[in-house]
Parts: structure tokens; sequence; C-alpha cells
């Protein structure tokens, strides 16, 4: 690229889809799916999960896509391939477990999965279905914030190990 550093564009980039994707997350783990739960925004709950997650799934599978374009420009450009290969580099093995994750949820188990199976066993028992996706959430929450930590923290020398 002429006049533009490739390496700070795509690591810019790259911030900025975590951000939107796991502040996101964190927003539908913390305030969205309590409130579904305890039947803040009505009756129908599936109406209501509906109403938030087909409109942040979108942003979600962007900010994704973008982060794993960014990630992989990063790790090819630096010729970063030998720190998969050092337990001592556990984040990037992190950073790459959680995208994958949240890549096969969204291009998979949410439109193959969840949208076959999950309104039907929230119609007949909200209070179980709601909980058990609540919790999938605050998990995936806790892995990928998790993950932020170490990969900052280790990709500016914290990590002692």
């Amino acid at each position: 690229m002429t006049g533009i550093d490739d390496l700070a564009l795509a690591r810019a980039l790259h911030v900025l889809g975590v951000v939107v994707w796991i502040g996101g997350v964190s927003m539908a783990t913390t305030v969205a799916l309590p409130a579904v739960r305890r039947g803040t925004f009505g009756e129908d709950r599936v109406a209501a999960f509906h109403a938030f997650e087909g409109r942040f799934v979108w942003q979600a599978r962007a900010a994704v896509l973008l982060v794993g374009l960014t990630g992989f420009y990063m790790i090819e450009r630096l010729d970063l391939w030998d720190r998969f290969a050092e337990a001592r580099f556990w984040w990037m093995h992190a950073m790459v477990i959680v995208w994958s994750l949240f890549a096969l949820l969204l291009f998979v188990g949410e439109p193959f999965v969840l949208h076959r199976y999950f309104p039907a066993w929230a119609r007949r028992d909200p209070q179980r279905a709601f909980t058990a996706l609540h919790r999938v959430h605050v998990v995936l929450l806790v892995l990928a914030m998790a993950t932020i930590l170490g990969a900052v923290a280790g990709s500016h020398g914290w990590l002692p190990f």
C-alpha cells in the first residue's frame, strides 16, 4: 500500500472488529438476554430475542469476518506462524480458537440450529431455554475477555510465560 502503513491499518481494523463483535456479545450477555429472560420486553420472549438478535447478527458476522481476515493478514505479513508451535504464545492459539467458535456459531449454529430448534424449545419451556442460551453466552464472553486480556498483555510482553 502506498502512503499507508498496511500493518497499522490491519491492526486498527482488527481492533475495531473485536470491539464491535465482543462489545455486542457483552451487551447481549449482560443486558439484553437477562431482560428477555425476565420478560421485560413482553410475554413473547422469542420475538423479543429475535428483535435484537436479528439486528446484531449481521454486525457480528461482518466483524468476525473482518477480524479473521485482518488477523490472518497480520500473521502472514509478519510471518508469525512459528508462534503456534510455542506454548508461551498461548494467546495466539486462544484468539484462533475463540474466533473459530464464534465463526462456527454465527455462520452454522445460528442459522441452521438456533433458528430451527430454539423457538419451539423457548415457547415450550422459556425459562430453561433462555437460561441455557444465557449460560452459553456467559461462557463465550468469559473466554473472549480472557483471550483479549491475554492477547493484549502477551503482545506487549507483559506475560512472563
